[in-house]
């Protein structure tokens, strides 16, 4: 559906003093059609420049950028004009205009695009009806939460019936709540109208919530991709790894923390942290392993959640650091097919 090729993007030095910088370089990524896919990094690692480059809002300074075939880098006038009829966007800070009702905001792409008004009103109806705000047509932006006004500018975007939905940090100014609500929405969407959404992001939960794939970004470069469940699951860059240590119950809690060693002592436990994913998400692996080893096995802290739609859990364990005792524990992970991990020791 999108298609970067070779993509550089350079900032010249300003006349006011600004140093130049290249925010992209060189860009090669591909966005499958019909997916929700995340891009993602931290602040100045080049997401929002990524995406604007695929409605023409910037110009690659090299490279090309295609949507659905279309080369965007040589679209001008009316063509570009009609290329974004068909790509959607939703903002961060939601872009709707204080002196319009919520179906005035709505209605404006078609007011422009010269729809009579009697078609317009066919098309808005559905369209705030879809996103929940059938009883705030004739309400101002002033009147509404952060997450009707999201919702206004998701019914807006879609009015012109584009392919594409971008949405550049949509939720950031959002309470977790409501982000959790939009992004519920922006599945729906995708699923019943078919819809490719690029959702630009620095949050990892949000990624994990919503995308079936993901690139990661790093100053101007893709430095990861591939299904998010892949990438959550074995991260291999240095930037993934650091985005996904931010997450709730990524680490260990301080209290475990502050005792963990790295060589054992006569008497420690071994601290391991499980992954549990697929068929074994479900099933009662810590007692079969307790009764494997005929040895106390303690939790010590875990989560169970999912990502992109499959199960998906962490749990940190702790049993004898016997040599024997770990031996057996290691021929029990690989039959049963649990990913296990040494953290280290603990008295």
């Amino acid at each position: 559906m999108v298609v970067f090729e070779g993509i550089t993007k350079e900032f010249r030095a300003s006349a006011q003093g600004e140093s130049g910088f290249k925010a992209l370089n060189g860009v090669d990524y591909s966005v499958p059609r019909g997916t929700i896919t995340g891009i993602i990094g931290r602040s100045g690692a080049g997401k929002s420049t990524l995406v604007r480059l695929v409605n023409g809002l910037e110009r690659p300074t090299s490279g090309r950028v295609l949507v659905d075939g279309i080369d965007v880098t040589r679209l001008k006038g009316a063509d570009l004009r009609q290329l974004r009829r068909s790509v959607g966007m939703i903002f961060q800070h939601f872009n709707l205009l204080s002196s319009r009702t919520v179906f005035d905001n709505v209605a404006m792409p078609l007011e422009i695009a010269g729809m009579s008004k009697p078609d317009i009103r066919a098309k808005i109806g559905p369209l705030i009806d879809m996103v929940g705000l059938g009883d705030k047509l004739n309400r101002y932006p002033a009147e509404l939460s952060g997450g009707q006004k999201q919702r206004v500018g998701i019914a807006r975007a879609l009015a012109t019936n584009p392919k594409l939905l971008l949405s550049d940090e949509a939720t950031s100014a959002l309470d977790p709540e409501t982000t959790q609500q939009i992004l519920e929405l922006l599945k729906t969407i995708n699923r019943d109208l078919g819809l490719t959404v690029l959702l630009i992001t620095h949050e990892m939960e949000v990624v994990k919530a919503a995308t079936s794939r993901v690139a990661v970004m790093d100053r101007g470069e893709i430095v990861e991709s591939g299904s998010t469940f892949d990438v959550f699951l074995r991260p291999q860059h240095a930037t993934t790894q650091t985005l996904l240590a931010s997450m709730p119950g990524a680490g260990l809690p301080d209290w475990i923390g502050r005792r963990v060693k790295d060589t054992p002592s006569a008497g420690d436990d071994v601290l391991i942290r499980l992954t549990f994913l697929g068929e074994t998400a479900d099933q009662p692996l810590v007692a079969r392993l307790t009764k494997e080893l005929d040895v106390d096995v303690r939790i010590m802290c875990g989560t169970v959640d999912e990502i992109a739609g499959d199960p998906f859990g962490n749990l940190v364990i702790a049993y004898s650091a016997d040599p024997d005792v770990m031996t057996r524990a290691r021929t029990f992970f690989e039959k049963t097919g649990l990913l296990a991990e040494e953290v280290g020791y603990v008295s």
